[in-house]
């Protein structure tokens, strides 16, 4: 098995709360592009743009999103993943879904719920780990918001890759900036950041910013403002042999995750 991973970042504006039409737009974007590509990454739900009234527009994990996402892995053969708003029970969950081309699918429900604006009292905060397994590498799945809070992040289980989605506005895009470079720095991975572009109809401007970043905190791409997708290879060998040269993480703290 390889140990190079092909990966696509896609930053785009978002239809408000237009599923059809978001899907339309990555479909298009996906099946247009023509370079090899393991992974697409799409941003923070991506089906509708950061919206605190998930009754509206979530859907189940056998809706139309899904079956339309796992049709496209299969056509392309490339795994696809990117967030969005999903009811499981009683509860709203930002779901970080990865699908598969073999039809499998692993997620992750955003843990740190962005109470600044209300998400904890519209959306559950999810439990699980987030660790994925594709190709023969160990990805940790984070969602905007978490990207504050390194312990959530740490590397406990020896990821390669870390991967945040986001609708991350312009004020605080500086620190969306610097704290992918420390997560990359700090557990000895590659960190991707996949964010949104354009304005919302609540007023908040997203200026893209996406990123890849090694685990030396150097950019592998960095997309600015500019709409479109980017692709890159990501070495898992690289970060073997640095780690080996230098065992950081065997120095980090056990701290326990509740």
């Amino acid at each position: 098995m390889s140990s190079k991973l092909s990966i696509a970042l896609i930053q785009a504006d978002l239809f408000w709360r237009k599923p059809k039409s978001n899907i339309k737009l990555f479909e298009n974007i996906i099946s247009n592009h023509q370079k090899k590509t393991d992974l697409f990454i799409l941003p923070e739900m991506f089906t509708t743009g950061f919206t605190m009234n998930p009754n509206e527009v979530a859907e189940t994990m056998d809706g139309e999103t899904i079956n339309s996402i796992m049709k496209l892995s299969k056509t392309v053969n490339s795994a696809i993943c990117g967030s969005l708003i999903i009811k499981e029970a009683s509860c709203y969950y930002n779901r970080f879904i990865f699908i598969e081309p073999n039809g499998n699918i692993q997620f992750y429900d955003k843990r740190h719920t962005f109470n600044l604006v209300g998400e904890g009292n519209s959306y559950c905060s999810g439990n699980n780990t987030g660790l994925v397994k594709y190709k023969g590498w160990k990805i940790l799945l984070r969602v905007c918001y978490d990207l504050r809070f390194p312990v959530w992040s740490r590397n406990i289980h020896d990821y390669d890759l870390l991967i945040y989605v986001a609708n991350w506005p312009s004020p605080r895009i500086n620190a969306w900036d610097n704290l992918l470079v420390s997560r990359a720095i700090e557990n000895m991975c590659y960190c991707v950041g996949v964010n949104r572009l354009g304005k919302d109809k609540n007023n908040n401007y997203y200026p893209g910013h996406s990123l890849a970043i090694d685990l030396f905190g150097k950019k592998i791409c960095d997309l600015k403002d500019e709409p479109g997708i980017h692709s890159f290879i990501l070495d898992k060998e690289f970060i073997q042999l640095k780690r080996n040269d230098l065992p950081f993480l065997d120095d980090k703290d056990n701290f326990i995750l509740k």
